[in-house]
């Protein structure tokens, strides 16, 4: 049988724990064979961000050409697109292609706080992204930029809060929105909350925090984890609930893992069984 093919669309994490490197690391896990279009490189580590040098769009158009017209896709995962450009040219080649099963990361910010997104590109990836992405896996911080809220409104909210956020984010055209909860108030729960509007329907995914500092790169394993469960053919609920299961797992193997000083990353490849 072969395996389930997946390419990640994002920039490079030169420290190895976010980016492409998580995406890469999270298929491998999964059983998926992973390919990858590198949009930007990043000189950063578990300190932060020290630079961004953006790949020319043309170049990005070639890598999407020579994997997807010879291997193909199963699922794409989509993360950190730096300009409106680069929005733009992804956009173009997956239409040209017809892609589908496109799970799209909106980054922003890095885990240390290094801004990863021109201003200008937030408008493309709302007005040409969203609408072709089979969900959107925003953090609360990044729900408020693209919702033109204070990040406090979000991180403090109540349930019919993040519903109405939910709704709002989905006027974008998505097939579904994943807000997420790692940067919340509460200190015991992290609650992921995912609506479907075509269906009107709310779930929610629920795990206990752990102590640990190694949270780097979460949320790109996770959306690359839900790009893979939905290349499985799993419908977005079991691919979302499958790979917030198999993030908390990767936090447990990690917790007391010390690479780098800061921010270190998840324990990927050290599970037995993943899933």
């Amino acid at each position: 049988m072969n395996p389930v093919r997946l390419l990640t669309i994002a920039g490079s994490d030169s420290g190895g724990g976010a980016g492409i490197q998580a995406d890469l690391k999270t298929f491998c896990s999964l059983g998926c064979y992973g390919m990858s279009v590198i949009c930007a490189l990043t000189a950063q580590n578990t300190m932060g961000v020290k630079g961004i040098f953006p790949v020319p769009e043309s170049f990005v158009s070639d890598q999407i050409d020579a994997v997807l017209e010879d291997i193909g896709a199963d699922a794409v995962k989509i993360g950190m697109l730096h300009e409106p450009a680069i929005v733009q040219t992804v956009v173009d080649r997956l239409r040209f292609f017809g892609v589908s099963r496109i799970v799209a990361d909106p980054v922003m910010v890095s885990e240390t706080g290094s801004r990863l997104l021109q201003p200008e590109a937030i408008d493309a990836l709302q007005r040409l992204l969203f609408p072709l992405a089979a969900v959107i896996t925003p953090n609360r911080f990044e729900a408020a930029v693209l919702l033109g809220m204070d990040a406090h409104q979000l991180i403090d909210a109540g349930p019919s809060h993040l519903r109405g956020a939910c709704i709002a984010l989905a006027k974008s055209g998505a097939g579904g929105v994943l807000l997420k909860g790692g940067h919340a108030a509460n200190t015991e729960t992290a609650s992921d909350l995912l609506y479907i509007p075509a269906e009107d329907r709310f779930a929610c995914f629920d795990t206990p925090r752990i102590a640990t500092r190694n949270t780097h790169g979460t949320g790109c394993t996770l959306s690359s984890a839900i790009a893979a469960f939905l290349g499985m053919g799993f419908p977005l609920v079991e691919a979302v609930a499958k790979a917030k299961a198999f993030v908390q797992q990767a936090i447990e193997a990690a917790a007391d893992l010390r690479i780098g000083k800061g921010s270190g990353p998840l324990a990927h490849c050290a599970l037995e069984n993943p899933m």
